[in-house]
């Protein structure tokens, strides 16, 4: 893995006290709030790809998204049969 980026965050109290209860840890150390951030960072990142994917093809019939996915399912089932062959 990279060397990590250091940053520094503010939050309210409010805020802190509610990740405390969440992780259901009084005394968080820098370690298990770095791997809070990070992966709340990635989920919110995952959200809106999702959803500027949605809103693209919002007017697609629906019949058409399946059948990309089908095909696109059988070809990385063949892929994967490939190479592990």
């Amino acid at each position: 893995m990279a060397a990590a980026v250091r940053w520094t965050v503010q939050v309210s109290p409010d805020t802190d006290l509610a990740l405390r209860d969440f992780l259901d840890t009084p005394n968080l150390d820098s370690e298990e709030v770095s791997k809070f951030i990070e992966e709340a960072v990635r989920w919110r990142i995952l959200d809106n790809d999702v959803q500027t994917i949605k809103d693209r093809n919002q007017d697609m019939p629906v019949e058409v998204i399946e059948a990309i996915i089908d095909k696109s399912v059988i070809e990385e089932r063949k892929a994967k049969k490939r190479s592990a062959a």
